[in-house]
């Protein structure tokens, strides 16, 4: 992913090619059938919408046809000779009503209609923000969030936070306003168009035709741009995750750019990465911006034509000229805009089609990790553990754990031993099924986890990882995450058995204080402290701690190893470790070496057995030994 947003030579790969349309057609119709069965739930909000609309549109012609009658009126009063004018429905004004009161009744009669078409045009529009903006939205956000809750940690291995947070933010928006953008103003548009055409062709047939000979070249354009930014709109949104993701990882890891003076190479690569959205965008508004003269120079087109043929027309007496060619021009105009409006609805089908597919990529992903239609439900958990000829593999075929066997008794507690890569921590992720092995079974108290109630079964075991995080919430609210109906007294009896209680108290506000975020307003020993109290207060039978000594200094070890011995009090408890000051706590370890268990025992026996253990442990003695050699030449 870094890679992808630094400057290349590949940086015109960012922009589709100026010729041909850039990459393959894809199939839009189950993406649109998906959509307007979406549209189709909201089908009383959307209804709503279109009969405002329609009154709007209605509206808009009366005052049209008013005012064409006021100026054949005019021409009538002023031109001797002249024709009558075509009174609509028939309502002629009575004939001792001055030219004045005539004109002031049309003219009132327009301003009424002006009037009752804005105030319903608000309507409109408010209606539209609260079923796209407040219903479809949040409901579509909240459906995305609700999957990605319950999706398998294998998916967020391979997904990165910044096209997750794009998908449920700005590609849900988008989709959502497919309804508002492509089919309320589509569905607007071709009741318009045969509203204004039916107009025009009550008017004059053949002036009709000829003004819009052109409307299918129209469509031609049209269609030619929907097919070819579809590709860009969808490289586009890629390029933005790349985006996303070098401003995530620069605010993240400031620390380490400003500590290695660095802040000038992620400038220039955030840079890169939003210039590569720029120039994707540049070519994207390149064809909506050749589109819209387009459109524009063959509508002027129709107006000379209305303008030739409509004025001898006119001339000839076969036309009126109010009623006649000025509304006819009028509703040209209107019909006129309304085609050139395909661009827009091209542009957004697209853009809600790009996202939509991303939005739905989401909702159709399998949750791999499920609980059996028929779960057996443990009364009481007791604390058993045994893998039995466990292999697994993040992925296939590149094999993490090989055949690995072993029992944890209840109350027990297994040490985990290894290189980096051995299998460790794929071990702790199995027995809560944050995985499941590709063969071979896991047990909780004899029973394959795959058969327990998932909810209940991580509801027993406690985690504690080797990096914690911490939500901005108070102190109090961390601990009680698993279990938010805990009183105080249950989270201040967590937080001593964790050693954590007095530093919590010396804080601000206590219990209440309000953390920063990720806790990072915290010591490393703090946070693991805080962990270790929300691990252990709702009760769990098994406890899994993924090296939580790792990133410490020996001071804060003692006070980590104080609060874990406290934690492991009547609890089955896998704990991987590279000290021997942890290791030497446990019941049994297991040494692992490329997923398979090469030792097993106690630390007094493992310690006289030549082996991996050996040797890990009598370095770190000679470590301790030099150290205290060099400090007592130094007088430190």
């Amino acid at each position: 992913m870094a890679e992808a947003m630094e400057s290349s030579t590949d940086e015109e790969d960012a922009k589709p090619d100026d010729g041909d349309p850039p990459s393959t057609t894809v199939s839009n119709w189950p993406l649109i059938k998906r959509l307007l069965a979406l549209s189709w739930s909201y089908r009383a909000g959307c209804l709503k919408i279109l009969i405002l609309q329609v009154i709007v549109l209605v509206l808009g012609l009366g005052a049209l046809g008013l005012s064409g009658v006021g100026i054949d009126y005019l021409r009538h009063e002023i031109t001797p000779g002249a024709p009558d004018p075509a009174w609509p429905l028939g309502l002629a004004p009575p004939g001792n009503w001055s030219s004045l009161a005539v004109l002031l009744t049309i003219g009132g009669s327009i301003v009424v209609l002006a009037l009752a078409s804005g105030i319903l045009n608000y309507a409109y529009h408010v209606a539209v923000a609260d079923l796209v903006n407040v219903k479809i939205v949040v409901a579509l956000r909240s459906r995305v969030y609700d999957k990605l809750q319950r999706l398998s940690f294998k998916f967020f291995d391979s997904n990165a936070s910044g096209s997750l947070i794009n998908r449920a933010a700005r590609d849900v928006r988008a989709t959502g306003q497919f309804i508002d953008s492509v089919i309320i103003t589509g569905i607007i548009m071709m009741l318009s168009l045969g509203i204004y055409l039916t107009y025009m062709i009550s008017i004059h047939p053949l002036l009709t035709v000829a003004c819009l000979a052109t409307t299918p070249m129209l469509w031609g354009i049209s269609i030619r741009f929907s097919r070819r930014v579809r590709p860009a709109y969808l490289q586009n949104r890629g390029l933005v995750d790349d985006l996303v993701l070098a401003l995530s990882e620069s605010v993240k890891g400031i620390p380490v750019i400003k500590s290695f003076a660095r802040e000038a190479e992620a400038e220039r690569r955030f840079r890169d990465a939003n210039r590569k959205v720029l120039d994707q965008r540049y070519w994207i508004f390149g064809r909506i911006s050749r589109l819209n003269p387009t459109v524009q120079f063959i509508t002027q087109i129709n107006l000379t034509i209305l303008l030739l043929y409509g004025g001898v027309l006119v001339i000839r007496g076969e036309l009126a000229l109010g009623s006649g060619l000025v509304v006819f021009a009028g509703l040209l105009q209107q019909f006129s805009a309304q085609v050139a409006n395909i661009s827009s609805i091209a542009n957004s089908m697209q853009e809600s089609l790009t996202a939509a597919e991303r939005v739905f990529e989401v909702f159709d992903l399998p949750i791999e990790i499920t609980s059996p239609v028929t779960p057996i439900q443990l009364s009481e958990v007791e604390g058993s553990v045994e893998f039995d000829n466990v292999s697994f593999a993040y992925e296939p075929p590149n094999s993490v754990l090989q055949n690995v066997t072993f029992r944890a008794n209840p109350g027990e507690c297994i040490a985990i031993l290894g290189a980096t890569g051995a299998g460790k921590t794929s071990v702790l992720s199995l027995i809560p099924r944050f995985y499941d092995p590709v063969l071979g079974r896991v047990f909780v108290d004899g029973h394959d986890v795959k058969e327990l109630d998932l909810e209940q079964l991580r509801r027993n075991i406690g985690v504690v990882f080797q990096e914690n995080f911490l939500f901005s919430n108070t102190v109090a609210a961390n601990i009680a995450f698993g279990h938010p109906e805990a009183a105080q007294e249950q989270i201040e009896r967590a937080a001593r058995a964790a050693s954590a209680h007095d530093f919590i108290m010396e804080m601000r506000d206590g219990y209440d204080t309000v953390l920063s975020e990720a806790g990072s307003d915290l010591s490393g020993g703090q946070r693991q402290r805080i962990a270790i109290a929300r691990a252990i207060l709702t009760e769990p039978r098994i406890l899994l701690m993924d090296d939580p000594t790792a990133a410490i200094d020996s001071e804060t070890e003692g006070e980590i190893l104080g609060a874990m011995q406290n934690a492991m009090q009547g609890r089955t408890t896998f704990v991987v470790a590279n000290r021997v000051s942890t290791l030497r706590r446990a019941d049994r370890i297991l040494v692992f070496d490329h997923g398979h268990i090469i030792q097993q025992g106690r630390h007094e026996e493992l310690i006289e057995e030549a082996g991996a253990y050996q040797v890990m442990a009598k370095a770190q003695m000679i470590d301790a030994e030099s150290l205290d050699i060099l400090e007592a030449a130094t007088g430190t």
